[in-house]
């Protein structure tokens, strides 16, 4: 049985999400070890979104709450969140269902910004950490891969992600009304991973040519290498901090790596070596005037900037918000960020989702088939069984020619493929235990337990998932 717990900008709120996301990396393991119903659990964790799907081995007509709340159990106490207030927040997907969300997820159909690139290699990381970890099942295997394919499928078909739309690129939409020039702004970009990578073209594609590096890994030098760019150090970050006219924060550091007595610093440092505070070209008195909604001017590379944007694309939280308390200097962060995100292009999402849609039937309709695949490897062994000894006894009849073998198979596949077609018809339909009854009850036979599934019994089956179930609440 499939489940998938969710939290999401959609439910929950941004310092829970943040607390989620912080320990991200220690629910999987905690989630698989926590209740011996959970086979699995892979863990998907974005700056919007927290969620847990998990492979539950449950008999026919057994709960799965008490594998679900352990679950929360889990999350909760590797976040320091209580197990109640999850359970307020969590949507509960379960059955075919899971398919279709994860589908879309992947696909940015669930995403602030619909239609982000970004998320697609989300998904496909968060199996692989799963992987390493142990913590997933051929079943979840199959849907990751499953949901990956059809995140590329949707970016191919329809006009959604085609325009590179992801928060990046909002939050940098949303400067514009700050920024007079891009040309001539210089950015301290904070963080090397992919994020950092979107943010740096994103930004480029502005004409900004003046962007300096900083990781607090220490993983600066080779990103500014591969891209172009200058490489900050410790030592100097403080300076470059305060002399950037937009800071972007993107790591997945677990602290504040920008806080107000970092850019404090680093003006301090200016101020003693008599760097010019005003505006090239400007008057200070003039821009200390200015409203706060006063466009930025580059500076001159020697002076701090007089107005400074600091864009947190971090979760958790990469910049203290005590930095607004600096004169000149304004907060752009994903909750903000979040709160201005566009509305859905209607035409675009209905064809991704229509696609979502039959991909996720396919999916449950195979993972349906599969179910039967032990009762049919059952049917057919027990069939060719009897095939092989009445061929045997044809042969030591004299069947020279093998006209009695030849006709003997035909009938075999004959008699098969009535049985064939009811068992995916009941599959699809739900109501794969009476197929298992009837041949039980007509030939005596029963599915071996851990029978495997080999050619014979997938019979045409394909990885697909459903729609079904829909997603609800736990509390």
């Amino acid at each position: 049985m499939l489940i998938c717990l969710t939290a999401s900008h959609k439910n929950a709120g941004f310092d829970m999400l943040e607390r989620l996301s912080a320990t991200a990396d220690a629910a999987g393991p905690r989630i698989r070890n926590g209740h011996s119903a959970v086979q699995g659990a892979v863990v998907v964790a974005t700056c919007n979104r927290f969620e847990a799907y998990l492979d539950l081995d449950a008999a026919d007509g057994e709960s799965p709450v008490p594998a679900v709340h352990e679950a929360i159990r889990a999350v909760g106490s590797v976040a320091g969140l209580e197990p109640g207030e999850l359970r307020a927040t969590f949507g509960f997907v379960h059955g075919n269902a899971v398919a279709g969300h994860l589908f879309a997820v992947a696909s940015g159909l669930e995403s602030v910004v619909v239609g982000e690139g970004e998320i697609a290699g989300q998904v496909r990381r968060s199996l692989e950490r799963a992987r390493t970890e142990g913590t997933t099942t051929p079943d979840l295997d199959r849907l990751f891969q499953r949901a990956s394919q059809i995140s590329r499928r949707v970016k191919n078909e329809t006009g959604i992600g085609s325009e590179g739309r992801s928060v990046v690129r909002l939050a940098l939409e949303l400067a514009e009304s700050r920024i007079t020039d891009w040309a001539g702004t210089r950015v301290l970009l904070v963080g090397t991973g992919q994020f950092a990578g979107a943010s740096l073209a994103a930004l480029r594609d502005r004409g900004v040519t003046d962007v300096r590096v900083f990781s607090p890994s220490g993983r600066a030098t080779k990103f500014a290498a591969n891209h172009g760019i200058e490489a900050v150090t410790r030592g100097t970050v403080a300076a470059a901090a305060a002399s950037a006219d937009v800071i972007v924060t993107c790591t997945t550091a677990e602290h504040h790596v920008v806080d107000r007595a970092l850019l404090e610093s680093g003006r301090a440092g200016f101020e003693a070596s008599g760097a010019d505070r005003a505006p090239a070209g400007g008057d200070a008195g003039a821009d200390a005037a200015a409203p706060a909604s006063l466009r930025l001017v580059a500076q001159p590379v020697d002076a701090p900037a007089a107005r400074q944007l600091v864009i947190d694309l971090g979760l958790p939280r990469n910049v203290d918000p005590d930095v607004v308390e600096l004169p000149g200097v304004e907060l752009l962060d994903l909750e903000t960020i979040r709160i201005h995100a566009p509305l859905e292009e209607f035409g675009a999402t209905d064809a991704a989702r229509a696609i979502v849609d039959g991909a996720a039937r396919a999916f449950g309709e195979a993972r349906e088939e599969q179910d039967l695949a032990p009762a049919v490897v059952a049917l057919r062994r027990h069939v060719f069984d009897l095939l092989d000894g009445e061929i045997e006894r044809a042969r030591t009849r004299g069947d020279a020619d093998g006209r009695t073998e030849e006709a003997l198979r035909h009938m075999a596949g004959v008699l098969l493929h009535t049985p064939m077609v009811r068992s995916r018809e009941l599959a699809r339909a739900g109501e794969q235990q009476a197929w298992i009854d009837g041949i039980a009850a007509i030939f005596g036979v029963a599915p071996a337990d851990g029978a495997a599934l080999d050619g014979a019994a997938a019979d045409g089956a394909t990885d697909a998932g459903g729609a079904g179930s829909t997603e609800r609440r736990l509390g």
